[in-house]
Order: structure tokens, then sequence, then C-alpha cells
């Protein structure tokens, strides 16, 4: 087990911290997440969030407050802006392996728990990306564990610290990304409760948790409220009650929608659902622990199925669960002996992978396709994908054949880590041209002057202050994220819409003084004849030019 371990956190230390640098940051939000925490950290203003030098109510502080940590300790850049992404799949990973090890039938599953879910597609996925999803999934975890150690805890005083600490990590998780941090413990919790037969007991366990979040969250909620009374109005109403309810949502997808999105993010472990599931059903759930486990994953599950808007990172607060009952289910139905329902799907996993190599190296040698993902210049960059896809493939079908169980399943769970890992380095141009503008702002850095003029589109705001740690740009013809914070008074200044800004270049081209970085599209609506930049340079969507 010693050794297993240590092997796993060397697995997380070469699969998720060490790529964090390699890729550049992606628009618009890793960005935004850099951003909100570099500009508290210029300008001393810790309480409420801003972008762009305007008020950014979408989220509370915590999330902004661990960024500005690490950006502080590791520099303003793409390692010290995932950081806290990836150490929150680690933690997470970590809590897991001590619940699990604690009070599952079986403690040998604590170690493959973690391991399912550091090898997760949405997790990994996640781990190297800088959101807020990563961080908000860590808080709920540590905060259902710890329930669930009150839950089983006899002894009164260990049981207020248990229930105290979920209340703890239930605020963090708030101060994270509001008011789903309450909402996700309390529809997972009360089945469960009920299923126990053990209900009574939330008329009086409930208050210290609550009393424990409440204790987290007061001080910065009266802050932020003294500072920007308006802000609760927005942060609950608009964000979360007109978000869940709307006819409109901003991200409307059916509600079935999660469905595939649980079974493509678990891969590779989805391929042995079945098998789990029969190892599950021969087990039962008169084992708390496993009922448990269930509730965490079936309520939340439908609650964000029932919500108007979606996004697939969402979803990822289900996942700790989904690996606990995977785990095992999976030793379960390995014990019984039985092998089907294990190699035959992996067989599968591994032709499909094998189909998605030989589909990569066919768009790129043929003319089948009508776009190729990579330019020839790129070429090495899909020799590497497809031939981690393809080693993969082999991994897939090499667990389906070896009889040790622990084995297979280490073969399983590694066997698409070389593509996982390559994926960073291979990002081809054509993704950076439409999401990554942050090398090619960099270059023009020099251009800028205090007293420039920036005028930005909206869809690359966020990288335009990033790079030039700018707060006092000029928004061009639609405010997007920002638009609530324009409406203010003292934010009128920063918005302009396209025919009056024409009419501006008019008089002033040929000063250097205005700067415009925009969306080419947008570009070319200001774009005129007789009004010609002193300086203009394009990068895929992106246009830098200066008049």
């Amino acid at each position: 087990m010693r050794r297993s371990l240590i092997a796993v956190v060397a697995f997380f230390g070469i699969l998720y911290i060490f790529p964090l640098n390699i890729r550049p940051l992606i628009i618009p939000d890793e960005t935004r997440y850099a951003e909100v925490p570099r500009e508290m950290m210029a300008t001393g203003n810790w309480i409420s969030p801003h972008l762009a030098g305007l008020r950014y109510f979408e989220k509370p502080v915590l999330s902004y407050w661990l960024n500005a940590l690490s950006l502080k300790i590791f520099g303003e850049n793409a390692f010290g802006a995932r950081f806290p992404s990836a150490m929150a799949a680690g933690i997470s990973a970590l809590m897991l392996f001590l619940l699990v090890r604690r009070y599952s039938v079986r403690a040998s599953s604590a170690l493959l728990t973690a391991f399912m879910l550091l090898t997760n597609l949405e997790v990994f996925a996640l781990g190297t990306f800088n959101n807020l999803d990563g961080l908000l999934a860590m808080f709920l975890t540590l905060a259902m564990s710890f329930f669930f150690f009150a839950h089983q805890e006899l002894f009164l005083p260990k049981k207020i610290m248990y229930l105290a600490l979920c209340g703890l990590f239930c605020g963090l998780a708030f101060m994270t990304k509001g008011f789903l941090a309450l909402v996700f413990p309390v529809i997972a919790i009360l089945p469960f409760m009920v299923w126990e037969k053990r209900w009574k007991e939330l008329f009086w366990i409930t208050w210290i948790p609550l009393g424990a979040a409440v204790a987290v969250v007061l001080p910065w909620a009266l802050a932020v409220h003294s500072r920007e009374p308006d802000f609760w109005h927005y942060f609950f109403w608009v964000e979360h009650v007109q978000r869940f309810m709307s006819d409109m949502p901003q991200h409307p997808k059916p509600f079935w929608y999660f469905l595939p999105v649980v079974v493509i993010g678990a891969l590779p472990w989805s391929a042995v659902f079945p098998a789990a599931v029969k190892g599950l059903r021969r087990v039962g759930f008169k084992d708390p622990f496993l009922r448990f486990a269930l509730c965490w994953f079936v309520f939340p599950f439908l609650f964000f199925s029932a919500s108007a808007g979606k996004l697939p990172t969402y979803i990822l607060p289900c996942f700790p669960p989904l690996a606990i009952m995977a785990s095992i289910g999976i030793l379960q139905y390995f014990e019984e002996g039985h092998g089907e329902l294990f190699s035959i799907p992996t067989i599968v996993l591994g032709m499909l992978v094998a189909i998605l190599a030989c589909s990569v190296v066919m768009s790129q040698v043929t003319g089948l396709f009508p776009v190729k993902a990579f330019r020839p210049v790129e070429t090495w960059k899909w020799v590497v994908l497809s031939t981690g896809l393809l080693i993969g493939c082999l991994g897939f079908i090499w667990a389906a054949r070896i009889p040790q169980h622990w084995k297979a399943l280490g073969f399983l769970g590694s066997a698409l880590v070389p593509f996982l890992f390559s994926v960073s380095f291979c990002l081809p141009d054509r993704i950076k041209e439409h999401k990554a503008p942050v090398e090619f702002l960099r270059q023009h850095a020099q251009r800028l002057q205090p007293d420039t003029v920036l005028v930005v589109d909206e869809k690359i705001v966020t990288a335009v202050c990033w790079v030039y740690k700018r707060q006092d740009i000029i928004l061009l013809e639609w405010g997007g994220e920002l638009d609530y914070a324009l409406t203010y008074r003292n934010a009128k200044r920063r918005f302009v819409y396209i025919k009056p800004f024409k009419k501006l270049l008019r008089r002033t081209a040929g000063q250097g003084r205005i700067v415009i970085i925009a969306d080419k599209n947008i570009y070319k609506d200001i774009a005129e004849p007789g009004v010609e930049p002193v300086f203009e340079d394009r990068y895929g969507d992106f246009v830098f030019a200066q008049y």
C-alpha cells in the first residue's frame, strides 16, 4: 500500500503539476480567473472582485484569494494561475483515499478510488485548467467526507468536531462559487438520513455545520455589503435564481445532457461501469457508506440535470462518489471471478481509441476530411498525439488480457496517460489562434505607453488586461459579462459603440495614441477607407491596430 501510494503521488506530480506552464492560457476563463486576483494584488482591494477595473459580481472571492496566493508564490504566469486547480484535484483524491480506507469493507479500494478520480478525463482536464469548478468540487468533497465521519462517530466531542469541519468546508465552498455549496450537501444528505432512518438527528446536528459555515462566510459577506450594497442582489437574484429558473438560460441543454458528459468524462473507467454495477448489486446497499455514496451522486446529479443552464464542468462534484462506487463495485466483481464485463468493454474502448488515432492520421495525410487540425509544420504534434492514442489502445487490450485484476486495473487507468501528458505540448496552432492570444499580445507590449488608449473587444478583454497589467481599457460595442458593471455611473466612460468611435478615429488617426485589439469581425466594422492605422498585425481571430 505504501509503495502504491508513493507511486500515485509521483503519478499526480508528473501528470498534473509538470505540464502546467507548457500550454498558453485560454480565453476567456483562464485569463479571467488569473486577472481578477492580479487586480486584487495591484489595487489592494481584497473584498469586492473587479475585472478590467469594473465591478465583477458573478462569484465570491475565495478562489481569487487562492489564485492570488499562487501567483504571489509562483509568479504571474500560467503555472501560478493553474496550480490551485491541480492541487484541488490532488486534495480531493487524498480525501477520498482516507474516507474509503476507513469506511469501505475493502480498504484496498481506497487507492483504486484515488487513482480512478485522478485518471478520469474530466477531472484531469479541469485539474490542469484555471477554473473555479475544481476548487468547488474539492471543498464539497471535504464537506461530504467530514459529514460521514460525523455520521459514523459515536464519541460526541469528535462528532461535533467533524460536523464543524463539514460546515467549515461548506462555507469555503460558498466563498468559492455561491449558494450551490449549501444546496449540494442538503440534497444529498437529507435522502441519505431518511434512508438510514436517522432523519430526526437532522434537527440538532444541522445547527453545528450551519453555524460553522455562517462563521466562515459572515465577515466577508458583511464587508462586501458595506463596500458594494448591490452585490448580494446581483449575486443571489441574477446569478442564482434567474439563471436556474430562466426560460432563456445562458447555456440551455436538455435534461439528459449530463448522462453522456459523465460517460465521456469518466473515461476510461466508464468502460467498466457495467462490471462495477454488477459488483454493487452483489454487495447491495445495506452498508451506510455505499448508501451515502449513492445519495451523494444521484440526487445532486438530478439537481444539476433539472437546471435550465448546463455546462460539462458543472457536474464535476459528482465524480468523487462515482469513483467510490465504481472502485468498490469493480473489486467485488473481480472477487467473484468474473471477467467478461471487464474485458469486452475494455477491448471495445481500445478499438475506439485506435479508430480515433487512425482518424487523426488520416485527416492529416489525406484529403478525406475538410479541415486538418494541424498545419504541415506541426507534423510532430499529430504524430505524438496519435502515438499516445495507439499506446492507449495497446494498454486497454493488454488490460483485458491480464488475469491479475490489480494489474489489469493499473493498465486500464494508465493507458491514456501518455496521450493526456502530451496534450499540453501539442495544442494545435489553430486553437491558439482562436483561444490563446497571450503570446501575440506580448509581442506588441512595447507599442503601448501609459497614456495609450486601449479599446478592446469583449472577447479578448481578460487577456489584454492580464498581459498589459491595465485596468483602464475601453470596451467596444458589447460589454458581455461586464454589462452589469457598465450600468454604474462611474463606468459610463468605459464603453463605446462602433459608430461614435469611428468618428473619434477620423479626428485622431495617425497620432499613435489609440490601440484597438479586437476580433477580426468586429475590427472589420471599424475599418474604413481614408482612416489607416500606423501599425496593424493579425493573429488568427485577433487584430492589433495602432491609430
